[in-house]
Formats: C-alpha cells, sequence, structure tokens
C-alpha cells in the first residue's frame, strides 16, 4: 500500500518558497491526515495528525499545548516567527511543529497546495495499479521534481488559467517573477500582459511543442529568465501548462523530454479528474440519501460518518437570474460547490457537503450547546461568503437542528425554503435561518400553490378590484396600506401621501364596497392573505 504524505514531504515540496521551519522535528513518519484552520473563536475538533493552518494567531506555548492534546502534527503561522525558550519547551513537550507561511502568499493558496498534495494518499489501492510514468498518480509535486530534473530547471504546472497546481524544488534558482507567481498562485499580471502581447499563450494553444520565451524587462527587478513552456493536452483539450525556468533554449533531447513530461503530465491530470468525478458523485449520493431520510438514510449516515450524533443542515446556491441552465453557470455551480466543501471540512474534518441539482447541501456536526449551534452556523456561512466574494454571488441557508435521522430530511427542507424566500423575495439578505423566515416561506409556499390552482381574488378583495377598475380608484391601495400599518390610519395615510381623513373617508368605502367588517379579526386575517398571496389583481 502506499503510504501517505508527511510532514517531511510537506516542507520538502513547499519550504523555501512557501514555508520556513521555524521549530520542531519535521522528519516524523506519521503521515498527514487532514488540513484544518484553526478558530480562535470556536476551536475545531482535530483528527489525529492534523495540519493546523494557524490564521491571525501566534505560535502561543498555550496553543501549541491544546494542540498537542488532539496530536496535531504541525503548526503554521504567518512568518516570521519569534522562536523563545518558552516556544522550544512548549514544541519539546508536545511534538507539534511549527512551520511560518511566507509574506505574500495566501492561507487559500497555501490550503489548496497541501489538499492537492494530500490527495495522492488517499489512494487505497496497490502500489502498481497507482503508479502512472512510475510516479504515484495524481501526484503532480513529484511529476513537476521528476521533470525539473530531467530539465536541470525549477518547473511549474498550472491549469488553462495560469493557476500554479504543483512545483519542483530549487525555484530559489529561478528570478522573483517565478517567485511571485508561486506566492500568488498564479502569473503576475504584469507578466501576463506581456506574454499576451508576444502570442505565447496563442502559441501554447494551437501546438504541443515547447514554446522558448525570451526575457521580460522587469523595471523593479530586472530580467526575468528566460522560459520554455509547452501545453498540455488531451486529444484537442488543453488540461494545463508545464513552464520551466531555464538559461536558454532546451537541447533536442530535453525538448523530446518535456514533450514526453506534457503527454505524463495529462495522464495525472485526468487522473485526478476522474477520481475528483467518482468522490463527489459517491458523496453526493450519500449525502442525497442521507437528506431524504427514507430506506437507507441511516447507513448513508454511518459512510459519511456522521451517525448517532446532531447536525446541522446547510444549504449554498447561486443567486441566479438568467441563464440558469448556461455552461457558465453550470460551471460556477460546481465552482462553488468544492469551494464549499472545502469550507466545511476546515471546520470540521468530519463535515460534509455535495451539490444536489442546483444546491450544494452540508452536514456540520454540531459542537458546543444547541441552543448557539445555529449562531455558529450563520457565522461559518458569513465567513464563506466573505471568501467567495463576488466573483460568486451566493444565498445560503441554515436548517433546524437535526437531533435525530427523522430530523435530517425536515432540516433539508427547511432549507430549500429559506433559500426559495431569499432567492424570491429577499435579494438584499444572503444568509437566512428558518426560525427566522418560516412566515416569509409559508407565504411564498401560499403563492405557488395559488398559482398552481389558477387561484383569483374572490369576496371582499375581487369586490374592491372590481370597483377600482370601474371608477379608477385606489380601495385595494387603501386596505393595503391599512393592513400594512396594524390598523393605524395616521400612518397608513402617510405611506399613501394622503390627509388622514380622506384616508378614514376612503377606509370606510372599503368596508362598503367590500362587504367586509375590518374590525372583525378573522376577517381582517383573510384579507390580509389574500392581499399578500394573490395581490390587487388589477387588469
Amino acid at each position: 500500500m502506499r503510504p501517505r504524505v508527511n510532514l517531511g514531504r510537506v516542507v520538502d515540496d513547499l519550504g523555501a518558497t512557501l514555508l520556513e521551519h521555524a521549530y520542531g522535528e519535521v522528519d516524523r513518519p506519521e503521515e498527514i491526515r487532514a488540513v484544518v484552520f484553526y478558530d480562535v473563536l470556536d476551536q475545531p475538533v482535530l483528527p489525529a495528525d492534523a495540519l493546523v493552518l494557524g490564521i491571525g494567531v501566534d505560535a502561543s506555548p498555550a496553543l501549541l499545548r491544546a494542540l498537542g492534546t488532539q496530536n496535531a502534527a504541525a503548526l503554521v503561522v504567518r512568518a516570521p516567527v519569534e522562536v523563545t525558550d518558552e516556544l522550544r519547551a512548549a514544541v519539546d513537550d508536545t511534538g507539534v511543529t511549527v512551520l511560518g507561511l511566507r509574506r505574500g502568499a495566501s492561507w487559500g493558496h497555501l490550503s489548496d497546495l497541501l489538499r492537492s498534495l494530500l490527495a495522492p494518499g488517499a489512494d487505497d489501492g496497490p502500489a502498481d495499479e497507482a503508479l502512472l510514468g512510475g510516479l504515484p498518480a495524481g501526484d503532480l509535486f513529484a511529476v513537476a521534481n521528476a521533470i525539473g530534473a530531467l530539465l536541470d530547471a525549477p518547473v511549474t504546472i498550472e491549469d488553462r488559467s495560469s493557476r500554479v497546481l504543483a512545483f519542483s524544488g530549487r525555484q530559489d534558482e529561478a528570478d522573483s517573477s517565478r517567485v511571485d507567481t508561486i506566492l500568488g498562485r498564479q502569473v503576475p499580471e504584469r507578466y501576463a500582459r506581456v506574454l499576451h502581447e508576444r502570442g505565447v499563450f496563442r502559441e501554447l494553444l494551437r501546438g504541443d511543442q515547447p514554446v522558448y520565451v525570451e526575457p521580460i524587462p522587469d523595471r523593479i527587478n530586472g530580467f526575468s529568465m528566460p522560459r520554455v513552456a509547452i501545453s498540455v493536452r488531451a486529444g484537442d483539450e488543453v488540461l494545463g501548462s508545464i513552464w520551466a525556468a531555464v538559461p536558454g533554449p532546451l537541447t533536442e533531447e530535453r525538448s523530446a523530454a518535456l514533450r514526453e513530461a506534457a503527454n505524463l503530465v495529462a495522464l495525472h491530470l485526468l487522473r485526478i479528474r476522474a477520481g475528483a468525478d467518482v468522490q463527489r458523485r459517491m458523496r453526493a449520493d450519500l449525502l442525497n440519501t442521507a437528506l431524504e431520510g427514507g430506506h437507507g438514510a441511516r447507513e448513508a449516515l454511518e459512510r459519511l460518518g456522521l451517525s448517532s450524533q446532531p447536525l446541522l443542515v446547510l444549504g449554498v446556491a447561486l443567486d441566479e437570474r438568467d441563464d440558469a441552465d448556461s455552461a457558465g453557470v453550470i460551471q460556477d455551480r460546481q465552482g462553488l460547490s468544492d469551494a464549499f466543501a472545502l469550507h466545511l471540512n476546515a471546520v470540521h474534518p468530519r463535515a460534509v457537503a455535495a451539490a444536489i441539482g442546483a444546491v450544494t447541501y452540508g452536514l456540520l456536526p454540531m459542537t458546543g450547546v444547541p441552543e448557539k449551534a445555529e449562531t455558529r452556523a450563520v457565522r461559518i456561512l458569513q465567513g464563506f461568503l466573505d471568501r467567495v466574494g463576488g466573483r460568486l454571488p451566493s444565498i445560503t441557508a441554515v436548517g433546524p437542528v437535526a437531533r435525530g435521522l427523522s430530523d435530517v430530511a425536515r432540516s433539508r427542507s427547511s432549507v430549500d425554503r429559506v433559500l426559495r424566500v431569499l432567492r424570491d423575495g429577499r435579494p438584499d439578505r444572503r444568509i437566512g435561518r428558518f426560525d427566522e423566515l418560516q412566515g416569509e416561506a409559508l407565504v411564498s409556499e401560499l403563492r405557488e400553490l395559488a398559482a398552481a390552482r389558477d387561484e383569483k381574488p374572490a369576496g371582499a378583495l375581487a369586490r374592491l378590484a372590481d370597483y377600482d377598475r370601474e371608477h379608477r380608484g385606489n380601495l385595494v391601495e387603501t386596505l393595503r396600506a391599512w393592513l400594512d400599518a396594524f390598523g393605524d390610519s395616521v400612518l397608513a395615510a402617510e405611506s399613501v401621501g394622503v390627509h388622514q381623513n380622506t384616508f378614514r373617508y376612503r377606509l370606510r368605502r372599503v368596508a362598503e364596497v367590500g362587504q367586509c367588517d375590518l374590525t372583525d379579526p378573522d376577517q381582517r386575517f383573510g384579507l390580509m392573505v389574500q392581499v399578500r398571496v394573490l395581490g390587487a389583481a388589477r387588469s
């Protein structure tokens, strides 16, 4: 069986460029089992041998001892790390190694690269079945190091959008632009613009041969090194590219090696895509079965590792208005789903999320007291919305805490109802809880029921609407304003811009024409429902 990645491998592949080793043992045999964000306000539950990303915290002895009680492997904090005698003693006592994330590198980028590095270890197949070209299937860092050795040059593997997927060692031998590319996750805009102007990207898209790129003048850091790049293809589809920082043009032998390497990278990228698709479908099927609450729900929760504990059901969807089935929207849905799954997994290692139709649902084990669970869920969703920003405008929902198996399906239904309210009637709101929006959900469902039945206003509301049509009146408007003002004629008169006496006269006409008793609470409620659900029904 192929072992998973240990801390030494993480430091070897990401060190020098992204990570600094502050203090602690690196060459330890235990495999890294998870990457978890540390929340100072809501401490996460850690699996053993987790790599903890401490955003906005210092490597204090108290924090290290707290992580040590959960058998964490290492803590990453923002560099530079002040290594004091107290810190050394805490590391020696707990075994939690301290690493520093270099300035300029983002936590999200580090998280993505770490998960990419750890992903090959999830393959539980025999070693001989998990090799492509003699390298672990899907292990792009190993592939990048192999290519770098063949070309005797630092290498990056990038996707179609020039985002860095993996990189080889020896990046310190390249120029500052390469370091900027890795720290920022993709080619800096000033270099990308020059590459576009020179037609380098166009040449990569059109052909399958190495492209030599002359040095690019940089007013700040002098001249960059030349590059050799080649597209990575699967048939006619471009999957990404390989970039090597070289002192000059490649020899014919190394050009041939780069062409062969591009074919190998294509196989690894396709393996990663296929594995992700299979895992995504399996996770979605299990989650869907659990959320439906019928036969097989208990087994599905057991397979997800979420049985016998209270759960929070969350929902995320794009705030779609038009072109809901376009290719761009479908791609954005998948991107949103993947981002949400990553976010939840950082909150709790056993959390699971998957897209089912246009909605991505999440199941999150409840921690802490039930009374604060939904408030904590709102904070988690707000953190997610802050991270995705405006590029993927989204709406999110929190269902009631599911304390048992049967509650899961009801909580999922509540999430759907909240998302419907946010999409149809609350465009200014991005997060909703069912206990806050149940009334609006009921009204929304009544509207849908009335529309399905082709329901028309009847009784008092119909008589008022007919009168307004025939006499160009405003009795329906008067009734609505009065109901909205909870019977306060002064406030209602102000809302429609008429004198109080005029409004009271119109209100008497409402009672006369509509043949209704506005002092009767049942009639008032019935009229309120009609107005909210059916509207004025003017022609």
